[in-house]
């Protein structure tokens, strides 16, 4: 498919049909990269779907304490299975 280079203020674009845009799953922002003389358009996936609404009910739950403190965590499994 062609399309025009065509002027946006002081830069240029293109306008990137939308049956396009469906097949890609782009709806927002992109991440642009140039691989030799390529533009190469990507979009933005989040690498952790779900996590903020996960992290908000620990919170609600009371489970997002910090363990990272001077408290032993450990376990039969460490005794047992680990040689020190």
């Amino acid at each position: 498919m062609r399309v025009r280079v065509i002027k946006i203020g002081n830069s240029q674009g293109i306008r990137i049909p939308k049956p396009l845009l469906d097949q890609t799953g782009i709806t927002d922002d992109v991440e642009l990269e140039v691989e030799k003389t390529q533009i190469i358009i990507r979009p933005i996936s989040n690498p952790r779907p779900g996590w903020d609404k996960t992290f908000r009910t620990m919170a609600k739950n009371g489970h997002d304490m910090l363990i990272d403190s001077n408290e032993t965590i450990a376990n039969a499994w460490d005794a047992t299975e680990w040689q020190w």
